[in-house]
């Protein structure tokens, strides 16, 4: 996405136009955007997304991990459930996760059950940047890893999948 947008309408939004717009960038986290609203105007996109991701890293170490477990569990079956949001949905199927054999499946399972355990919140992974076989990868290298270590990746990969969603966002408030 071109960082040239015009962000005059996203200025001018109001806040429940903003939150209409953007409350759903952030998984079942509407105060990301409500948080970011108060910060404008925004200078670039790179700042909006910025604002949005100061409302998560300021959540005290509590409302992070509260935060992380909204987010679901990598899964074919939350897939084929409808479980998900439309994002969620779309991005896991991206990597293939609706298209694996059940020995596959069970494996995800497992790994998600050991890294949940291990660390007290979801495995998350921007799925739109990896293989299927990438994603394992990453979870069997990322579980043994030290939580503290593991909270910031799960943050960074967050901002991943947010910038992308936001981007989504402003191409339709675009057109």
């Amino acid at each position: 996405m071109s960082q040239s947008i015009d962000l005059a309408p996203v200025n001018a939004l109001d806040q429940a136009g903003f939150a209409r717009v953007f409350g759903s960038v952030f998984e079942h986290f509407p105060q990301a955007a409500a948080g970011a609203w108060a910060q404008r105007p925004f200078a670039s996109v790179a700042a909006l997304h910025d604002a949005m991701m100061d409302v998560v890293r300021q959540l005290d170490d509590k409302g992070q991990r509260d935060f992380l477990n909204l987010h679901p569990l990598l899964s074919g079956a939350n897939i084929r459930a409808g479980t998900m949001t439309a994002d969620s949905n779309a991005e896991q199927r991206s990597a293939g996760l609706d298209a694996m054999s059940a020995q596959q499946e069970a494996s995800l399972d497992r790994m998600n059950a050991a890294y949940l355990a291990r660390h007290g919140f979801p495995f998350i992974i921007c799925v739109r940047h990896y293989t299927r076989e990438g994603i394992f990868a990453a979870l069997e290298r990322r579980v043994d890893r030290s939580t503290p270590v593991e909270l910031d990746e799960a943050l960074a990969q967050i901002a991943a999948i947010t910038r992308g969603r936001l981007d989504a966002r402003l191409n339709t408030l675009a057109s």
